[in-house]
């Protein structure tokens, strides 16, 4: 059976599965306007998913075909995945933030050998060894998944309100997770009655017991040296200071007191940054750092392409801490090495 959860005023939340990943499935919103129901985010492209979504708008009373458009909160596969076949089956326009609508882009022209190279090229920069390195090597014939995400066909416009007819939803961008990722705030009062600026649709920038990926931008043709973690730190300042009613993110359920949850995550990562420090007593590359930090389980546990991830949020934290002035690298160490100051 769909399970379906209706928020109140013209918002129901379905569960799309996730296919094997721990945090099991997408919240993705139904919104009512004037002009047919608007899509929050899509789910992974799977057919589990895909027949997830079926069901699920079919519990709330409505269809695919009868989709008015869809807003991408930002492009990673398990919310902007099936857009596209949402798109073929109803003629629903997608939006999403030009940063990430860039990605999208760049990544349906880059041939996925040219993915695998700068890929080995940067963990062997962060320190990575040749037996990790060794499958990015030689997978030139493998296809890597979400090589080809919708292009959206408009441009989610940070601080305009959306086109969506009967209501008030307006973008608040949000970097961080990704370059354009985007909350939304509906301007509406709460159908509850409860205190504070409407509701704010996250996406994936606050949750409401766990923390977003932070890593480093991957792009092969830009070497612009960016602080996602920075970002990241001062957008959540802004959710804060908006103080929305309720929270309605990707994952997990929703929650209010957005001020608090905003409050343990900036501590959290201060907390996590002293720590690095710690650890950069004495000089670590990327990969290093990545094999000491806290994950939640073992790094010898944690799966390849996990593993990667995991560098490149140690990347991000590096990043961050030589911008503060708190650590820097170490001059002539190849692959370079960094310390605390």
């Amino acid at each position: 059976m769909a399970k379906v959860f209706d928020h109140g005023g013209g918002v129901r939340s379905l569960r799309v599965p996730i296919p094997d990943n721990p945090l099991g499935h997408t919240l993705v919103y139904v919104v009512d306007t004037d002009r047919g129901p608007v899509l929050v985010d899509t789910g992974w492209d799977d057919p589990a998913s895909w027949d997830a979504l079926v069901a699920g708008l079919t519990a709330c009373g409505t269809s695919v075909a009868a989709l008015h458009g869809v807003v991408i909160t930002h492009h990673h596969p398990d919310h902007h995945g099936l857009s596209a076949r949402v798109r073929e089956a109803s003629g629903a326009w997608v939006a999403m933030h030009a940063a990430d609508a860039s990605i999208v882009r760049r990544t349906r022209e880059t041939r996925p050998e040219r993915w695998y190279t700068y890929m080995a090229e940067k963990l062997a920069a962060a320190g990575a060894p040749d037996a990790h390195l060794a499958p990015l090597r030689t997978a030139r014939r493998r296809t890597l998944p979400g090589l080809s995400p919708a292009l959206p066909d408009r441009e989610i416009v940070p601080g305009e309100l959306l086109g969506l007819p009967g209501r008030r939803l307006r973008a608040i961008w949000t970097p961080g997770h990704t370059p354009g990722h985007v909350c939304l705030h509906l301007e509406e009062d709460h159908p509850a009655g409860l205190p504070g600026r409407g509701r704010l649709f996250s996406g994936d920038h606050v949750l409401p017991g766990i923390t977003p990926h932070i890593g480093l931008y991957e792009d092969p043709d830009d070497a612009t040296v960016t602080d996602p973690l920075g970002d990241y730190l001062d957008s959540l300042e802004r959710v804060g200071r908006l103080a929305p009613a309720e929270i309605l993110p990707a994952h997990q359920h929703a929650f209010t007191d957005a001020p608090s949850r905003v409050r343990e995550l900036l501590a959290h990562h201060e907390d996590r940054l002293t720590g690095l420090l710690a650890l950069l007593a004495s000089p670590l590359t990327p990969w290093q750092l990545a094999e000491r930090m806290d994950w939640n389980r073992p790094w010898d546990q944690i799966p390849y392409g996990s593993r990667n991830i995991a560098v490149s949020e140690a990347e991000a934290h590096l990043r961050r801490l030589v911008k503060l002035g708190r650590a820097e690298a170490v001059t002539g160490s190849d692959p370079v090495t960094y310390a605390a100051v």
